[in-house]
């Protein structure tokens, strides 16, 4: 079935809700279990906390009533892909907790994140919660993109350009090169959904990847919602190369295999391309 403006507006709804609920409820706890038995190849795709299960079922609670209603797959970070995103013509992608080191050591960083995929992989609705700072980010595929219920614009360029990264990739041997290219301000490593927001509110900024062969710290579910916020913003969120964002590859749920990008504008977007054909070569 193909969802209708109307449709989407109520499904974001639902999703509004679920995020506004769950990140409140990880904004008053704290992990008191901490395991580090995930597979990954970083640290922040082996750590979970038993709160990670707790938002995703709280996330779960709210948007069951949909999957009936408008045959909608599902896709969430603690629980097994078991193939339907390909089989239904859209489904649920959630992170109940992106950045669970940031909240490992309460500090700024980690959020909720929620997001309706068509089977295309193309992002329709995308939903965001900081329960650091309580604010909520959300997109619908042609109807804008808001913050706080409000309609959300992005600001004129600063004078000085950020970069937000996380950890692993501010560690590879290729981030310092570009990095001093660009002559930018390092401005934070929180967890991917974050480190995209965080450059949304600060144009001119950027996040980036550069691809890798080993699977890991990269999935759907890190970029999906964001992606469909900056699309709505007319910022660009694409691999590194340019190409759309593949997020329902048949084979893998990572995007490690073709890097990310998120800039303020192409210009910007197109500098980053160039440094990373640079070091390819």
């Amino acid at each position: 079935m193909k969802l209708l403006p109307d449709d989407l507006t109520r499904l974001a709804d639902v999703a509004l809700a679920a995020a506004r609920r769950t990140g409140r409820y990880i904004s008053e706890t704290r992990p008191t279990v901490v395991r580090q038995d995930k597979d990954g190849d970083c640290l922040a795709a082996q750590v979970l906390t038993e709160v990670d299960g707790q938002s995703q079922e709280m996330i779960l609670e709210i948007l069951r009533p949909t999957f009936a209603e408008f045959d909608l797959a599902l896709l969430a970070e603690e629980s097994e892909d078991d193939g339907s995103r390909l089989e239904k013509d859209y489904f649920w992608c959630i992170d109940p907790i992106d950045g669970t080191l940031s909240f490992i050591e309460n500090a700024p960083g980690y959020s909720v994140s929620i997001a309706l995929i068509a089977r295309d992989g193309i992002p329709q609705i995308g939903v965001v919660y900081d329960p650091v700072e309580h604010n909520l980010y959300h997109a619908i595929r042609g109807q804008g993109a808001f913050r706080n219920s409000e309609p959300w614009r992005l600001a004129q360029n600063g004078d000085r350009l950020r970069i937000f990264t996380d950890r692993s990739a501010a560690a590879e041997p290729w981030f310092a090169p570009a990095n001093e290219v660009l002559q930018a301000e390092v401005a934070a490593h929180g967890g991917g959904v974050m480190n995209a927001i965080w450059t949304l509110e600060n144009p001119p900024a950027c996040y980036f990847k550069y691809p890798k062969e080993r699977p890991g710290c990269g999935c759907f579910w890190d970029f999906a919602a964001t992606a469909c916020i900056a699309h709505e913003l007319g910022a660009v969120a694409t691999d590194i190369q340019g190409h759309r964002l593949d997020l329902n590859r048949r084979d893998s749920i990572y995007l490690n295999h073709g890097g990310i990008l998120y800039a303020t504008d192409g210009e910007l977007a197109a500098r980053v391309r160039g440094l990373y054909e640079e070091y390819r070569a």
